[in-house]
């Protein structure tokens, strides 16, 4: 049995975790959390030696991989020249890593607000964007999650916000695009584009257009389903966003950094926002770290009058050391190219595969290393495999199939009535068939529960 440098076992750390640990989005009494020792690349080890193969990136932000040696090595040596300064300071490890990253950035967007991650980076985007335009409301959609902190819970679409209204006032919610779900009964990705255009079209109409500062959001929807956008969406969005003067917010929070192939994600739209929210892959969270990058026009409107903000961590030297390494190492080992090879020849005919041999997979969709199969108890007509927020006895399935995933080794990432294929950016192919196996497995249990 291993043990670690406090010389605890798992059980022992479960118990002092049960104990002492507070947990989000849990009922306290109920958990029953893993207890995992150690990383090293794709995988994750617990307390007993059990390897698991972890397919969620835990939160989708490990896109370089678990003790990457060169990105633990430059916290190491940041550490050793000076662990902390105030952000009212400059700093070359604060400037290097805004530089590098507004040079991946779409042109004009030449600023980075740093921030401790994506909830507080969308925080700050949001109040970037009012201060601009002067105008007090934000449209974000309802599949959408942009973080747990009182504003962003409120820009939020997903169940998690209800139990926290009222929030932030000035936020409205429309449908975004969902092909096989479309709230706007189309039968084609264009069709859905189109209507899914004007709705939004139709929403800021009826809002006001003068008092709407920015339409927010996720360049590639996230935990609620790995929605991309059909072509022309985003390109519609920013078209919107001119006509009206409204600012065009990309929270790529867990799309930015590799996830989708690409620096950005919405690089591969060719579309330019005036704000990127960013956090996770950034840094792979080693040491916590988001901020947005800025237009030259936002950050121009705080010349001269104070931007009302910030925060005592605002440009961490170690966090911002562990970016600069990130972005060095993605570079050196074409971490993007490998990703956008793995979504051609791996991700998509395997997954693909899947979809063919177990009739519970009703749909196949993803970009990059970023991808969802969603499960379905009939596939005519679309019931998902368990209802809509379901919990306790109604989750069940969802639940059995997760266990069978853990039961042979890999760590899923499920939300509702999907489960995401989103490991590491760095994760190899052999790596990837393994963990595919094994869902091929853990899927016949989702079958056990399919009546089409």
């Amino acid at each position: 049995m291993s043990t670690n440098d406090f010389g605890l076992s798992g059980d022992q750390v479960k118990a002092l975790d049960k104990q002492h640990v507070f947990h989000s989005w849990s009922a306290q009494a109920a958990l029953d959390p893993m207890a995992i020792e150690r990383g090293e690349g794709s995988y994750v080890w617990d307390y007993d030696g059990n390897r698991y193969l972890d397919f969620g990136s835990q939160l989708v932000n490990v896109n370089i991989g678990h003790q990457h040696p060169k990105l633990v090595a430059a916290i190491q040596d940041q550490a050793a020249r000076m662990c902390t300064i105030a952000p009212s300071v400059a700093n070359d490890v604060r400037s290097e890593a805004a530089r590098r990253i507004t040079e991946v950035a779409p042109e004009k967007l030449t600023k980075v607000f740093f921030t401790n991650g994506g909830a507080e980076a969308n925080e700050y985007a949001i109040r970037l964007a009012k201060g601009h335009t002067g105008r007090p409301k934000i449209l974000t959609t309802y599949r959408s999650y942009h973080g747990a902190t009182t504003g962003a819970i409120g820009l939020t679409g997903d169940p998690r916000r209800w139990a926290n209204e009222p929030v932030t006032h000035g936020t409205v919610h429309f449908w975004g695009p969902y092909p096989y779900r479309s709230q706007f009964h189309s039968d084609s990705p264009e069709q859905e584009t189109e209507r899914a255009l004007q709705h939004l079209r139709d929403v800021v109409m009826v809002e006001g257009p003068q008092t709407i500062a920015a339409i927010m959001l996720e360049t590639v929807v996230g935990t609620n389903g790995i929605l991309v956008p059909p072509p022309g969406y985003l390109a519609g969005v920013r078209e919107i966003c001119d006509e009206h003067g409204i600012v065009m917010i990309a929270d790529e929070v867990m799309s930015g950094f590799g996830r989708c192939g690409q620096w950005f994600a919405i690089d591969a739209w060719d579309v330019a926002p005036d704000l990127i929210s960013f956090a996770k892959g950034v840094n792979s969270g080693y040491v916590p770290l988001g901020g947005v990058v800025i237009h030259e026009d936002i950050a121009a409107s705080y010349d001269e009058k104070p931007f009302p903000g910030g925060l005592t961590y605002s440009g961490h030297p170690l966090a911002c050391a562990s970016a600069v390494a990130s972005m060095r190492i993605f570079e050196e080992e074409d971490i993007l190219g490998h990703v956008r090879r793995m979504a051609q020849d791996v991700y998509e005919p395997r997954l693909r595969e899947l979809a063919d041999r177990h009739p519970s997979v009703g749909d196949v969709r993803g970009i990059g290393a970023f991808w969802a199969l969603e499960l379905v108890r009939d596939r005519e007509t679309r019931e998902p495999l368990v209802p809509f927020n379901a919990t306790a006895a109604d989750a069940a399935p969802m639940a059995q199939f997760a266990a069978a995933c853990k039961q042979r080794g890999l760590l899923p990432f499920t939300h509702f009535n999907r489960t995401h294929v989103v490991p590491p950016c760095t994760t190899t192919k052999e790596e990837a068939l393994e963990g595919i196996a094994i869902l091929d497995e853990a899927l016949k249990v989702a079958d056990e529960h399919y009546t089409g």
